[in-house]
């Protein structure tokens, strides 16, 4: 029997984009690997801290007046070109469609052809899973994907002790042993998980300050390090709250906040978001022994995957079974000027990556450079220059 006829729209206030909440997040349940950065709180409050540097195009499709599927995207101006982004920018791991369960993959390239009502010079969407929904309705002959981070993944259905049992070596279970009775001979150390509402902001201002001591003078892309940045995650705290998702645990030495680890529970998922410690401690590792305090709370609060995101960092690699990969699609250019922006933004990347790779070139990226990064931020807010989100997903 056929279906219902679908019917598509385009939002644009977010008046319009309010009332979707619940059908809105239904649709994220329903993802492959559901995405907390498009739970309907999280953009939305993107959505007000964003709305002056942003034109906000969310095409959506409706079956029988019930949402069926969406496509969370905007317009930023950026070196004069109006670049086609998801909403969240850099903030949005694991992006892709939305769409129910039961729908047709004709549904999604139907939605996706709305992309062509945009008025842009090139699309840059961050963020997008492997097998990507968007990718297979676009074509991959006409974007240019780029793998941007690793994005270990780890299965932990017999819960953390066991991971960490079978994983984590025996020399190095005994070394995280010894710094952790180092120190608790310099002072009163305790693990303090935040979970509720009252715990949780008082424990997002200790993180800031973490945060500022541990990436000072280094490049820092994410909206941490911006006053604006800082109040929409206040603002997404208290809303994802209310979902009982985020997560921040912390490591106090009397008192002292040394480490923390800001990670959202999700479908019984861990997603690693944002996490830093105290150099002045770095001896001691107060890092590591506060990754493994959290990944412990979050294994027992159900969680039985964790999504760490970004790159291979050590700690991620030791314990994690695969890679599930991030990519950057690049494309969709409207003419001359479009094509070259996506050339020049290709070359970026490519160069950055080498930076990852070379050990010495990286020193001289986040260390040698400072003064002129120093000098340039002082430059950019001279000029006035709107706090936002890195573009490197940092």
């Amino acid at each position: 029997m056929a279906q219902n006829p679908l019917t598509f729209g385009t939002i644009t206030t977010e008046a319009e984009f309010r009332p979707l909440a619940a059908q809105w997040d239904k649709l994220v349940r329903a993802m492959p690997r559901p995405c907390p950065f498009f739970l309907h709180a999280w953009l939305q409050e993107w959505w007000r801290h964003n709305e002056e540097e942003m034109e906000p195009i969310v095409h959506v499709a409706y079956r029988n007046g019930e949402l069926v599927a969406a496509l969370p995207l905007c317009v930023t101006r950026r070196l004069g070109f109006r670049v086609l982004s998801f909403q969240g920018r850099s903030q949005s791991a694991l992006a892709d469609v939305l769409i129910a369960d039961g729908e047709e993959p004709e549904v999604v390239r139907r939605l996706v052809e709305q992309i062509d009502r945009s008025k842009h010079d090139f699309a840059n969407l961050y963020g997008l899973p492997e097998r990507s929904r968007l990718v297979e309705a676009l074509g991959s002959e006409h974007v240019h994907l780029v793998e941007r981070s690793e994005a270990p993944v780890l299965d932990m259905p017999d819960g953390w002790d066991a991971v960490y049992t079978a994983k984590v070596s025996s020399k190095r279970r005994k070394a995280n042993d010894r710094k952790r009775r180092q120190l608790v001979a310099s002072g009163r150390l305790e693990t303090v998980v935040a979970r509720s509402l009252d715990e949780l902001e008082p424990a997002l201002e200790k993180a800031f300050a973490l945060h500022a001591i541990r990436w000072q003078g280094r490049p820092d892309g994410s909206q941490f390090a911006t006053e604006n940045g800082r109040r929409f995650h206040r603002a997404a705290l208290h809303a994802l709250s209310k979902l009982d998702i985020p997560r921040i645990v912390t490591l106090e030495l009397d008192g002292r906040p040394i480490a923390f680890h800001y990670y959202l529970l999700f479908e019984n998922r861990m997603y690693v978001y944002r996490l830093a410690f105290d150099p002045a401690y770095g001896r001691s590792s107060p890092g590591a022994l506060n990754t493994n305090d959290a990944l412990a709370a979050a294994s027992e609060e159900g969680a039985t995957m964790v999504e760490f995101l970004g790159g291979a960092e050590r700690y991620k690699v030791e314990v994690a079974d695969r890679f599930e990969p991030l990519y950057e699609l690049l494309g969709l250019p409207r003419g001359l000027h479009g094509r070259a922006a996506v050339a020049g933004i290709e070359g970026g990347v490519r160069l950055r990556r080498r930076l990852k790779r070379s050990r010495r070139l990286h020193r001289l990226y986040y260390d040698g450079l400072v003064p002129a990064r120093r000098a340039l931020k002082r430059a950019r807010t001279g000029k006035g220059e709107a706090a936002g989100t890195g573009a490197d997903g940092s």
